[in-house]
């Protein structure tokens, strides 16, 4: 079932959002060659501890860190430890907050020092594909507008969609329906509402678009090894149209 959120609701994940969008500007700034994944995890905590909210993350399914962490290859779920950043990597920072019960999520792919032109073409590929999901996000469009508008640019540049994860609704719960496929699916998605709040969030393969899991149950990679970007925001879908919740808003801090 489709959770629609009354305005006060939307502006509780406003602010979980804002602490989201917090993580992440802090993240572009310390990243550099030598830093552990771990060091990133712990950066995140204490600005999730200081804006009085929670690490969504932690501890979900038995998840063992804050943010995810994941290079290169990894997808997804990568969990933060010793491995240390180098130059010419890209590094996905996916980040979750729980503020008065409400869950925003985001997540970015950063460069780490000077990194190869296919892979400044990937993390510009999928941002922009982002973007153009969430230019889709009105009401009276159908969900699969926005997997349409995905799909249809990253595959113009030459990148591939993931298939097994996919975006979702966001609420009380870090998953709700809808599920928010980044390609567009057999049959017919939901109309978007007023009131909905999605998690959009391209993951995009610079080789194939199949992937597994790592012996340590979590990690995703790419099966053919190539790299791998994400990008995500959670929206609300308003009566004018899409706003972007997790973002630094005027009179943030």
């Amino acid at each position: 079932m489709i959770i629609i959120k009354s305005p006060q609701e939307i502006e509780l994940m406003r602010q979980a959002g804002r602490v989201v969008a917090k993580v992440l500007q802090e993240m572009e700034r310390v990243i550099e060659p030598g830093l552990t994944t771990r060091s990133l995890d712990a950066v995140a905590r204490r600005i999730i501890d200081r804006c009085q909210a929670e690490p969504a993350f932690l501890g979900y399914m038995g998840f063992p860190a804050s943010i995810c962490v994941s290079l290169n290859e990894e997808v997804v779920h990568g969990i933060p430890g010793p491995r240390r950043l180098k130059k010419g990597d890209i590094v996905s920072v996916d980040v979750g907050a729980r503020y008065k019960g409400y869950c925003g999520d985001a997540a970015a792919s950063f460069p780490v020092g000077e990194i190869s032109t296919l892979a400044k073409r990937l993390l510009a590929v999928t941002e922009v594909s982002l973007q153009r999901g969430i230019a889709q996000a009105y009401p009276g469009n159908n969900l699969y507008d926005i997997s349409a508008a995905i799909q249809t640019y990253v595959e113009a540049a030459g990148f591939s969609i993931v298939r097994e994860y996919v975006g979702h609704g966001i609420g009380t719960n870090m998953h709700e329906e809808p599920q928010v496929p980044n390609f567009v699916p057999m049959g017919r998605g939901p109309e978007l509402e007023a009131g909905m709040v999605i998690a959009i969030e391209p993951m995009v393969n610079a080789g194939g678009w199949a992937t597994e899991t790592k012996d340590d149950q979590w990690t995703v990679v790419t099966k053919d090894g190539s790299l791998s970007a994400h990008f995500e925001h959670t929206v609300a879908i308003l009566e004018d149209g899409p706003e972007i919740l997790t973002s630094l808003q005027e009179g943030m801090e």
